[in-house]
């Protein structure tokens, strides 16, 4: 109760095979660039993006559109801030709209001002930040207060990318409830039994995860 389950959707075939799922939610992903869409989805954006179209026009259950590489690319350098918002615009029909920073290069002056012109088009506005330069909590912090309601986070901070050099995770999901419940943020989630998770989580895998409450403890 009180959880949703979304499948990952890449193409056509995939959306088929979540049709026949009890998945609630769909989840669908293109580039802001045509260097990181090629690589990564054989694809090219205008291809990427018509592809999304026909995903959302055929889906059944609610839909969320995640735009990668928003705030940077590691082919392409700095991305239009207008070429993501353009996207943004063009999937406003979508249940949701989730800018990623798939490499970690944003800073929260970067994710403030597109979170706010995304938010402008109305809709539910999501953030999904990796923290491998330090900066993915104040990132996700910066999206909040400019109009995010969804954060997307992992346990321990599991996760990275196979195009971003040295990469690390995502942002721990039980450090970023730590930091949003400190500031008076409600998210729901039970912070002992999360960290009781990522403990089991790094005894499973046989490795520290890059998470730091785990290991600090809560201070009281």
């Amino acid at each position: 109760e009180g959880v949703e389950y979304s499948g990952l959707v890449l193409n056509d075939q995939g959306h088929e095979r979540l049709k026949a799922t009890p998945l609630g939610r769909v989840n669908c992903t293109l580039a802001a660039t045509e260097t990181f869409s090629q690589r990564n989805a054989n694809a090219s954006v205008v291809e990427s993006a018509a592809r999304v179209e026909r995903i959302l026009a055929a889906a059944d259950r609610p839909a969320s559109i995640t735009i990668s590489v928003a705030f940077g690319c590691p082919f392409e350098g700095r991305v239009d801030p207008g070429a993501v918002l353009a996207l943004a615009e063009r999937f406003r029909a979508a249940d949701e709209v989730v800018l990623a920073d798939t490499v970690g290069v944003g800073t929260p002056r970067q994710v403030r001002e597109l979170t706010e012109l995304v938010a402008a088009l109305g809709g539910t506005v999501g953030g999904h930040f990796h923290n491998t330069r330090n900066t993915g909590y104040a990132n996700a912090v910066a999206a909040l207060e400019a109009g995010a309601t969804v954060l997307d986070a992992s346990v321990g901070g599991l996760g990275g990318c196979p195009f971003a050099p040295r990469a690390t995770g995502n942002v721990a999901t039980e450090d970023l409830v730590y930091l949003l419940e400190g500031d008076g943020v409600e998210t729901g989630v039970d912070l002992d039994e999360l960290l009781r998770v990522t403990a089991w989580l790094e005894e499973q895998l046989g490795r520290q995860l890059p998470g730091q409450l785990v290991r600090a403890g809560r201070p009281f």
